[in-house]
């Protein structure tokens, strides 16, 4: 068993679609914004989008996710400072500024996609023993 997509499902495949096109920079491997479902290079595995209710349709299940984070989507970079001023100035907004996390052997940054999914840009620092 392999990890291939992780796939987010949201209720505006348009807007989530050009935030991570437009502003985390992904490339997109399928589809467009104006489609259900869409892919982007994610490193090992592909990102995705998927309108929700489209997979309660699929599923049987509810479009409404559980309230809180569950899932945290986190993204490796050489220098969280330099990809957090140039994710702001695309439009990004922060919910935790750098911060290094010598326990976790990291330094992080945390921003939402528009529909409010938790995302960790971090690169990696000694940690402490």
């Amino acid at each position: 068993m392999r990890l291939t997509h992780i796939r987010l499902l949201v209720s505006d495949v348009a807007t989530c679609f050009r935030f991570y096109r437009d502003v985390l920079g992904l490339q997109p491997a399928f589809g467009s914004e104006q489609d259900v479902y869409v892919e982007f290079e994610a490193g090992s595995c592909l990102l995705a989008l998927f309108q929700a209710d489209a997979m309660a349709a699929a599923t049987g299940l509810p479009a409404e996710p559980p309230r809180g984070d569950r899932t945290v989507l986190c993204l490796m970079v050489e220098d969280v400072d330099r990809s957090v001023a140039e994710l702001q100035a695309r439009g990004a907004q922060l919910v935790a500024a750098p911060t290094d996390r010598p326990e976790w052997g990291l330094r992080t940054a945390h921003l939402r996609d528009p529909e409010g999914n938790l995302i960790e840009i971090a690169h990696s620092i000694p940690m402490h023993a």
